[in-house]
């Protein structure tokens, strides 16, 4: 663990499951730590530079430092530290939702020194200026691989079938079921398709999941189709390598990582043109967006170009090459680290009223 001395800024983690905002913070965290960023809080894997949220609570009051919260829990947590318990941190919050706040949300950005969005949408869902930074791919973690045969016969996977996969937890909004629909139908068309469903279902969505699993065996698919569940941070880029096409069929997304991650492993990716997908992939080249629950526009477009060999392997490359070069993580973390370095660089007071710690 970095001396406190050593430490500028604090990227919290208050969730236990794994979630786009806990792989952000992993991916980032490592990047930024010689700077002075660690993590604190649960669910993280163990490597990540961490600090324990008990001694993020109790930092020296010598200099200010950055909680970069993520989530509302999270604001309101550095709101206690700084306004409680006195400590010296300066809140930032990173906002990836694709609607109006809530007037709790609202009110908790407020109190923030400063906001940084994920997209030009969802900047535009803010009422204070906020800082544009997309979200970047750790192509450390997220690259094609030798061959998608290789690929496929790590994972004990059929390696002259046609794997597509949707990623991320499993419920309505995600569009879970606009996949299973869309698989059932493409799975139907052509007996060399097959689906992976690779994410878990939280306590109140398992009925949901149950529900589409049953449509799934009524369909004579289930061996087909098939929910992975979650499975460990270290094995996602080998299911991403083992995909032919990735589909997001998201109703709503905020943070919108997964189709990135896809392209990063060489695999097209087909969206809806929801949250800051539209921003990500380069429709006819690396891939395609469909409408909102269109289950036959994303079954038409999956089969135009599953169907296309050549169109695969030449989007899949370009898809590779896009994510490497618009949108590498270490852009991301440099541009991170300028809000970082602006918000630390006036030590006199904060935008809450808190005590210059040079008075103290």
């Amino acid at each position: 663990m970095p001396a406190p001395a050593e430490i500028r800024v604090v990227a919290p983690n208050l969730k236990h499951s794994i979630s786009g905002v806990t792989s952000t913070i992993a991916a980032l965290v490592p990047l930024m730590a010689p700077q002075g960023v660690v993590a604190s809080g649960p669910g993280l894997p163990p490597d990540i530079p961490h600090l324990p949220l008990r001694q993020a609570a109790l930092m020296p009051r010598d200099r200010w430092r950055v909680w970069h919260a993520r989530r509302n829990t999270e604001m309101l947590f550095g709101l206690v530290l700084r306004l409680v318990l006195r400590r010296r941190y300066k809140l930032l919050f990173t906002s990836a939702a694709q609607r109006r706040h809530s007037g709790y949300t609202r009110w908790l950005i407020a109190q923030m020194d400063a906001v940084i969005a994920t997209s030009q949408r969802a900047a535009g869902y803010l009422d204070r200026e906020a800082t544009v930074i997309h979200h970047g791919v750790d192509t450390r973690r997220f690259f094609p691989p030798g061959s998608k045969r290789d690929a496929k016969e790590k994972l004990g996977l059929p390696t002259e079938d046609l794997f597509i996969g949707c990623f991320g937890r499993v419920r309505e909004y995600t569009g879970t079921d606009i996949f299973g629909d869309a698989a059932i139908s493409l799975c139907k068309s052509n007996r060399r398709i097959r689906a992976t469903i690779l994410g878990r279902a939280t306590e109140k969505h398992v009925a949901f999941q149950r529900a589409l699993e049953q449509k799934i065996r009524n369909a004579g698919l289930h061996h087909r189709i098939r929910f992975m569940g979650e499975v460990p941070f270290e094995a996602v880029p080998d299911w991403y390598r083992a995909l032919d096409l990735f589909i997001a069929p998201q109703r709503w997304e905020g943070v919108g990582l997964t189709p990135l991650e896809a392209m990063a492993c060489g695999v097209p990716a087909v969206t809806t043109r929801v949250g800051a997908f539209e921003e990500l992939l380069v429709p006819g080249e690396t891939g395609a967006h469909v409408e909102i629950g269109d289950v036959a526009g994303l079954v038409a477009t999956a089969q135009s170009i599953l169907s296309d060999e050549d169109k695969l392997e030449r989007w899949g490359r370009a898809a590779a090459v896009h994510a490497a070069e618009t949108f590498p993580l270490e852009r991301e973390a440099a541009q991170i680290m300028g809000v970082y370095d602006r918000l630390l660089s006036d030590q006199r007071t904060d935008t809450s009223g808190g005590e210059d710690p040079s008075r103290t």
